[in-house]
Formats: structure tokens, sequence, C-alpha cells
């Protein structure tokens, strides 16, 4: 039997990509807990959360337990190892308390590592204080990728073969319905779009799609960028914004559920991913992909995307153009990515968690968590 205990600090702020694997790993975890399924017969799971957390909607047979006083790093290095009381800890957002052993930890990437300059110093200083020590001292050490598996031995120094991969799901988008309101306010006809999802994090690289979009004038469709970033920002950060270009900002879910379904494409140019869960996202909706070539992103998008070089502008250009002016290459993309994406559920997430925890002996509710001097 494994009797788990899920950190819960994450539910504190506002979903990152690292946050989205945690919610729908737990919501899967709890949909097989309520049909009986097999693989988790005998487990237990509780999500254990600080006492101003907003835990996820419509769990049944996960229980939430709230406490403490503290908060952030506090609640998690100081009060939550005393509330897992010989459970097993299960940490999906790269944290975890030093002082247990017993537990264990999802670490996405080495991201601060191999692009420092997307992260504030104390970010930084924080994880390279963390990250290698839980990687060594917990009993479990999974991650999201074959190859963020290969870059947490090459720069942390951990064992490989301890290192379970967990991929991720894309089914959760389309949960949503469709908000196309989001296109009509910005004036958006359907087909003639391209759209990209991302921030000013250098490793995202809008910088290139931007310097792509601006070659040998306007693209023939307009490049649409979600996310968190606006215009001016955009500006603060010396990225101007060429004719044809527009910045929505943030979007909610079924605001970006319904940009996928018009977009004419979506494009990935990112440097560096643990996973790369927008391209799948866009694949199950039905949009074509045009993704970088760099990190774990061939690995989740196969050969269902169209590859280029991350840093290659002009190839980008030429990419962007070739699946707008192409309907026959349109139809082969969406096709292939909406069978790769199907391949991707949080259902098979939750499925090799639980068979990663029990194969070793640390996931049985009987070995309890023995606590350790931190220093």
């Amino acid at each position: 039997m494994i009797d788990l205990a899920i950190n819960g600090r994450f539910l504190r702020r506002r979903p990152s990509g690292v946050d989205r694997f945690a919610l729908e790993t737990i919501r899967a975890l709890d949909a097989l807990l309520a049909a009986g399924d097999a693989a988790l017969r005998g487990t237990r799971v509780a999500l254990l959360v600080p006492t101003d957390a907003v835990p996820p909607d419509g769990l049944r047979h996960v229980a939430v337990e709230r406490f403490g006083r503290l908060k952030g790093q506090a609640w998690e290095q100081l009060e939550l190892p005393w509330r897992v009381r010989g459970r097993l800890l299960l940490n999906l957002c790269n944290t975890a308390p030093l002082a247990l052993r017993e537990q264990a930890v999802v670490i996405h990437d080495a991201a601060t590592v191999r692009v420092p300059q997307a992260f504030t110093p104390a970010f930084r200083t924080v994880y390279a204080a963390l990250m290698p020590r839980l990687g060594r001292r917990a009993s479990h050490v999974l991650t999201v990728s074959e190859f963020s598996r290969g870059e947490l031995a090459a720069v942390w120094g951990l064992d490989a073969s301890r290192i379970s991969v967990l991929p991720e799901g894309a089914e959760h988008v389309l949960r949503e319905t469709p908000d196309r309101s989001v296109l009509d306010r910005a004036g958006l006809q359907p087909g003639r779009f391209v759209l990209a999802v991302g921030n000013l994090a250098p490793h995202k690289n809008l910088a290139t799609l931007l310097r792509a979009a601006a070659l040998d004038g306007p693209l023939p469709v307009e490049l649409v960028l979600a996310g968190g970033s606006l215009p001016t920002v955009f500006s603060d950060a010396g990225l101007a914004l060429p004719p044809g270009v527009r910045a929505l900002g943030y979007v909610s879910d079924a605001q970006l559920r319904a940009l996928y379904g018009a977009a004419a494409c979506f494009v990935f140019p990112s440097r560096y991913e643990g996973f790369g869960l927008p391209p799948l996202e866009a694949m199950a909706c039905g949009c074509p992909v045009i993704a970088s070539s760099a990190a774990a992103v061939p690995e989740t998008c196969g050969d269902a995307a169209l590859r280029v070089d991350a840093d290659d502008a002009a190839a980008l250009r030429a990419a962007i153009q070739s699946v707008v002016g192409d309907a026959a290459l349109r139809m082969r993309l969406r096709e292939a990515g909406l069978q790769r994406a199907a391949g991707f559920t949080w259902e098979r997430t939750a499925r090799t968690l639980v068979g990663a925890l029990a194969r070793h002996p640390a996931g049985a509710a009987a070995a309890a968590p023995r606590a350790v001097p931190t220093r």
C-alpha cells in the first residue's frame, strides 16, 4: 500500500507550467481513485496545503489537509515535514523539505544552470543549494522527459538510473469551452493569424520570432503573442513589435483554447524546455505546430511538428510561410498532431508515477520518513 502526502505549497501562486503538471497529476490520481482503478488499489492520497492556499475544485478521493502558520519556503522546510507522519511525501514542483529522505521529488529541468539569465540571482542561489542535495537525498527522483533525465545527471551529477520519467498530458486543454470573445475583441479571423505563447524569458526566444516576423516585410498573416507580456513590456525589454505583430497579454485557458482552434499554426521557438507543453496543447486542439529542435521539444513533438533551428530567424520565417501557404501541409501536421497528443494523457502520468513509487520499498506506508539534519 502507498500512503501518499502531496506537497501543496504551489497552490498559493498563479499557476505556471510546473504547477499545471502538479494540478493535473493530482486530478488524475483523484479520478483513478474514484474509479477504483486496480493500479491504485490500497493507495491513500492527501494534499497538504498552507492555510491560505486554494486547492483544486472537485477532488473526491484526495483529502485536503490545511495547516501551519508559516508561508513559502518556511512552511515547506519547517512545518511540512512534521505533518507527513509516516507517509511518503510527493513533491511535484521541484522543491521539497531537506529534512526528509523518504520522499519523491519531481525535478523538471536544469534551467537555472543552463539558462541562468532567465532567473533572479536569489532564485538561482536557492536552486543551486536545493537541487543537488534533494536529488541525492530523496528516495525517489522523477522528471518529465528523457532529455531532463540526462540534464539532471550532467548538471548535478545525479544517477540517471535512479530517475524515473513521467511524460506530461495534454487533454486538460480540451476540458475548456473555447471563449471566442478573445477573437472578437482582437479582431482576429480564424485561419488568418499565427499564434505563439510565452513570456520574455530569454530561453523562450520570442526575440528570434520577432526578428523572423520583421524579415523582408510583414508576414502574410498576423502574428499573435499570448502570455503575460503586454506591448509596453516588450518595449521596456528593448524589443520592438514589428508591423503585423500583436501582443494580447495574459489570456485565460478558455481563451487560449479558442486561439489554438482558430490559428493557422502555432509557433514554439524555445531554446530550452524540460518538456514543452504548449505545442502539445496546440496539437490536441488540431492546430499545426512549428517547433524548435532544441532541448526536450523534439522528444515531446516527435515527427508531428515542423522543426526549425531555434536561432535561425530566416528558417523560422520560411517555415511559417510554408505552413500558412500550403493547405495540404497544414492538414498533414494537424492529423499528425492529433495522433501525437492522444498518446500523452494525465492518466498515463498518474499511472507511471504510482508504478515508479511502488517499485521501491520507500513507497510503502510502513516506511516512515526519517528526519535528518539539514547541515
